[in-house]
């Protein structure tokens, strides 16, 4: 198991936006200076961020942009597969510009998330198509830990409650 790495993600990144107008023009979506500015922000934070964040990252270039407007064509953007909605484990969506499949560790502490590379994972489901009722269309794992910070954290809270006994 390992984190996906920078210059992974840099390829993946440059590769979805040199197709991002192509793909936009073929699901009848026009390309605007805001959704490309929305999708470079997407794709440029590895934190999968709330809608907040990436209109504080776009808001630099354009600065009469609303938060709706973010809200707005970040839902659009993951109607049309362009992004995905990351986690049941937040109180508010986070979002992901990586659409191709892989998984997510995710902090039950500070609900840090990150991509996770689990060679063979995918099969565990090779050549099953339903699952009980439901018909399979794919997966993606999520994997609940703690991180490093977080365990230091409780480490620390841990020993202090001890040292006060």
């Amino acid at each position: 198991m390992q984190m996906v790495t920078d210059a992974c993600r840099a390829d993946y990144n440059a590769a979805r936006l040199a197709e991002f107008a192509e793909r936009c023009h073929r699901d009848g979506l026009a390309v605007t200076p805001q959704r490309l500015a929305i999708i470079r922000a997407l794709l440029a934070s590895a934190d999968h961020p709330r809608a907040e964040a990436v209109y504080n990252a776009v808001r630099r270039e354009h600065p009469h942009i609303s938060l709706a407007t973010v809200h707005r064509t970040l839902e659009t953007l993951c109607r049309i597969g362009e992004a995905r909605k990351v986690t049941a484990l937040h109180d508010s969506a986070r979002y992901d510009g990586n659409t191709a499949p892989h998984h997510h560790v995710v902090c039950i502490g500070c609900r840090r998330i990150r991509d996770i590379e689990i060679p063979g994972v995918e099969r565990l489901l090779d050549g099953r198509n339903e699952l009980g009722e439901f018909r399979l269309i794919g997966c993606a794992l999520e994997v609940h830990a703690l991180c490093a910070q977080c365990q230091r954290r409780r480490n620390h809270r841990r020993q202090k409650i001890k040292g006060n006994n």
